[in-house]
């Protein structure tokens, strides 16, 4: 029998993170971190996933919070695989996400030799991060990590990264955790704000636009109910971390990608309303094109900002626009049935089968970039479901998002529509579906090419690309297998070159247990 293992620092980390109600973790760790492992091990009430590239671990921790509503923690190894996940660190930065980063470092005393894996960790970690601490001592560990959870939970959300030496991890303490501390709420809305916007809503020309979680039912539903009172437009922003999407909830409008269309689609707007959200400028900068996708001289109105209390700002603006209760209800999604696709499959088919198709409840996470445009749009006469998408631009989110999300609602199904070009920065998270069993059935727009660049060099001018600008655009010589590249990391698969063909294998894929991959030729 083995004897009794001395409690750790690592042991205190583990308990407080536990104690602030954080019992997730996203890991990929290496030698510095092996004593936080052990303390894992002796918490079985911390379910521990692994991912097999950072940007996995990173993602997967993104997605799982944004469907929990409360921060998971990630396990990375020195600053080199903190740098590996902050491609999605800074996704889940633009999506107000809680995430708590454990990020290991070489024990104190080794940091004089400059061992290969040293390097500037809190230089690395803060652009991607609201809040970064180092440890000074293994019994001020509990601290330290309370500390990370409040600064994650921090109104709208954050990422709070916490530098865990070696030797803290495995000195030997007494301390125990701190007990739960209320976690921070939203300030208040500011009267002065109110009645600005009150004023401005009942003007001709408003937009009332909406971010964060007032895209949910109840705020859309205000925010509906407001607008058909006052005559105000509403409009979402062009990314959004979570939407509640499908039949009976309001149908919100998104600002389109392409400038030419946002600018035709605002042109009117003689005042904008923010709630949560930010005034829409071009992903881009473009030759001869505006930054911002507002008329000249357009006054923009800020009645919340993203810390601030965006449901209790919306109720306070119904009730002072004397919207009614049923006001919202001709802004409802209604079914109107869509016919199965058929014939040749094209992006918009495969969107259009996805919204006849999709399960009640489902979650999509979509990072189809430019192939899946048709689906939002379409996904108000889809069942009801919650709408996740890529946030900071930064490609190689989706099928980690996909994996959280899934782990955060395992009742749930997930469809991922995925490009096939940013699917494979981080490939590995299909492996993680696989063994954790996921009901992720992911579709792949399978056409060879980053589609978005071909239509960007365009857009900036540059002419049509000859064979070197191919070279950096197109998948082919040789084409992506998906097929074999899913069932290689333990995941089913089936190729779909048709809309009937492809009809067939979503509907049993939705109904199976377990991940699928559907390669849809297009």
């Amino acid at each position: 029998m083995n004897a009794p293992t001395a409690r750790t620092g690592a042991d205190l980390l583990c308990e407080t993170l536990l104690e602030q109600g954080v019992d997730h973790c996203f890991a990929n760790p290496g030698t510095s971190e092996m004593h936080f492992v052990a303390a894992l091990d002796r918490q079985p009430r911390m379910r521990c996933v692994l991912g097999l590239s950072e940007g996995v671990v990173t993602g997967a921790a993104d997605g799982y919070s944004r469907m929990a509503d409360r921060p998971a923690c990630t396990l990375l190894h020195t600053g080199p695989g903190l740098a590996n996940g902050l491609a999605n660190l800074h996704n889940a930065r633009r999506a107000s996400t809680p995430i708590v980063n454990v990020v290991g470092d070489h024990a104190t005393h080794h940091a004089e030799h400059d061992a290969p894996l040293a390097s500037d960790i809190e230089g690395l970690a803060r652009p991607m991060s609201h809040w970064v601490a180092r440890s000074t001592s293994a019994a001020g560990l509990g601290e330290l990590a309370a500390q990370a959870v409040q600064q994650a939970s921090t109104p709208p959300g954050r990422i709070a990264t916490l530098i865990l030496p070696a030797d803290h991890a495995w000195t030997a303490v007494d301390e125990r955790a701190p007990p739960l501390r209320p976690l921070p709420q939203s300030a208040a809305p500011r009267e002065s704000a109110l009645a600005e916007a009150s004023a401005a809503l009942r003007g001709p020309g408003t937009v009332l636009m909406l971010a964060g979680r007032v895209l949910r039912d109840e705020g859309l539903t205000l925010a509906a109910r407001i607008c058909a009172t006052t005559g105000s437009r509403l409009l979402t922003q062009q990314a959004n971390a979570r939407v509640e999407r499908g039949l009976g909830r309001v149908m919100i409008d998104r600002v389109p990608y392409v400038v030419s269309q946002a600018l035709q689609s605002l042109q009117d707007t003689r005042c904008l309303v923010l709630v949560g959200a930010k005034a829409p400028v071009g992903f881009f900068a473009y030759p001869g094109k505006p930054g911002s996708m507002l008329p000249a001289g357009c006054p923009v109105i800020v009645a919340t900002n993203p810390e601030e209390d965006g449901l209790a700002a919306l109720r306070e603006l119904a009730a002072r626009c004397g919207a009614a209760a049923d006001a919202h209800r001709p802004l409802l999604a209604q079914r109107r049935d869509l016919p199965m696709p058929r014939g040749a499959l094209t992006a918009a088919s495969v969107a259009q089968a996805v919204v006849a198709l999709l399960p009640e409840q489902a979650i999509v996470c979509d990072e189809s970039v430019s192939s899946g445009r048709d689906f939002f749009p379409m996904s108000w006469h889809a069942a009801p479901h919650d709408y996740l998408q890529l946030t900071g631009g930064a490609i190689g989110l989706g099928l980690p998002l996909a994996t959280g999300a899934a782990i955060a609602a395992p009742q749930r199904r997930v469809v991922s529509l995925q490009a096939d070009g940013s699917a494979m920065y981080t490939l590995p998270a299909l492996w993680t579906q696989a063994r954790e069993n996921l009901d992720v059935v992911t579709v792949i727009f399978s056409n060879r090419r980053y589609a978005i660049l071909h239509g960007e060099y365009a857009q900036v001018g540059a002419g049509a690309p000859g064979a070197n600008a191919r070279r950096l655009f197109d998948l082919v010589d040789p084409a992506l297998d998906w097929v074999k590249l899913a069932e290689g990391l333990g995941v089913e698969a089936a190729r779909a070159d048709s809309a009937e063909r492809f009809n067939e294998v979503f509907a049993a894929a939705s109904r199976r247990r377990g991940p699928f991959l559907i390669e849809a030729v297009i």
